[in-house]
């Protein structure tokens, strides 16, 4: 393999199933594209025309490829798992998106399919990779801002999704906070306890089908340092992702990316343009360094540098954030 580019199947066409591929066959040294899967076959054999890959009929098929070493999982959540479980059971090293399910005894099983097959796996949290929050983590590790004390996270959306996708989504906390909690860890260190807080401030329908769209979170850290997340599922003004690190000897911020760096100045006022829209403008290049990351770890034999315990971990947060909105008081992650 050292010689050799690393064979991917693509198992998924929608959305960030066509990043991926195009990230792959386009901008992994070291990776070819060999084959994509989707239950919409017509949107695999768009792909794959554009891409230059082969089409699969089924997942089972795929796995089947002789050309195929490793797996990049894109396709609805509902799938992580038992994908992983038979890419496990057929040798393949796998990518998949977060999460891996919504249920832990679900993701406990996956794992231990994973961990029984010997293969490797890489969870996909993007924004650890994101080179602004790549710093904030070089800052605390190397003694920058001295010793942890608070974390601020501000994650907000430029829009609310449809209230169809909300019911199946499990909720705020695993399909946008669970970024967060990740984010969280990977600056500083495990989760202890969670209090959270929320609302129906955006749209009344997510409200009827038993969601928030606003909140924040505090969160206690293994080390006793203290962080609060706040979210809202509308932000007018676009796509709101900022981090503060403070410590005893200082602090690290990133700020919001924008599509350029001019501020304009006049009589009137000083302005700059809106922050970039969406996840998919903000974190391109972030999705395209976690794959190199993957492809990289399997051609060098080196660790995965986001685990299963790692995908693990921040559903658990969410559950522990979950409960303790419905029952208005701190929850232990101990008690998940």
């Amino acid at each position: 393999m050292a010689s050799e580019k690393l064979g991917i199947g693509l198992i998924g066409a929608g959305r960030i199933g066509k990043v991926h591929g195009e990230t792959i066959a386009r901008r992994v040294p070291g990776a070819r594209l060999v084959t994509i899967c989707d239950v919409n076959t017509a949107a695999a054999q768009a792909l794959a025309d554009e891409l230059g890959a082969e089409v699969s009929p089924s997942v089972e098929a795929l796995l089947q490829h002789p050309g195929v070493d490793a797996v990049v999982i894109c396709s609805s959540t509902d799938t992580h798992a038992p994908f992983i479980k038979l890419a496990a059971a057929a040798g393949k090293d796998i990518f998949c998106e977060k999460p891996i399910a919504t249920d832990l005894a679900v993701i406990d099983d996956a794992l231990q399919a994973v961990d029984q097959a010997g293969v490797k796996l890489m969870i996909g949290f993007n924004r650890r990779f994101d080179s602004n929050y790549a710093r904030v983590k070089q800052a605390i590790v190397s003694g920058e801002i001295g010793t942890p004390q608070l974390l601020h996270i501000i994650s907000r959306d430029p829009g609310p999704p449809p209230v169809s996708y909300i019911k199946v989504s499990g909720g705020i906390f695993l399909d946008m906070t669970i970024h967060d909690f990740d984010m969280a860890r990977f600056l500083f260190g495990d989760v202890t306890e969670v209090y959270a807080v929320g609302a129906v401030m955006v749209d009344p329908g997510i409200g009827e089908a038993g969601d928030i769209d606003t909140a924040v979170i505090t969160l206690k850290f293994a080390n006793g340092a203290i962080g609060t997340i706040d979210n809202s599922r509308k932000a007018v003004y676009g796509y709101d992702q900022r981090v503060e690190a403070f410590g005893s000897a200082g602090a690290a911020a990133s700020e919001n990316n924008y599509s350029d760096a001019v501020t304009i100045s006049t009589g009137d006022s000083v302005r700059r343009g809106l922050p970039l829209n969406f996840f998919m403008e903000r974190y391109l290049a972030a999705y395209q360094t976690e794959l190199v990351a993957f492809v990289s770890a399997l051609r060098d034999g080196t660790p995965m540098p986001v685990t299963g315990a790692d995908g693990r971990a921040p559903v658990v947060i969410a559950k522990a954030a979950l409960k303790s909105l419905r029952e208005n008081r701190p929850v232990k992650l101990s008690e998940i």
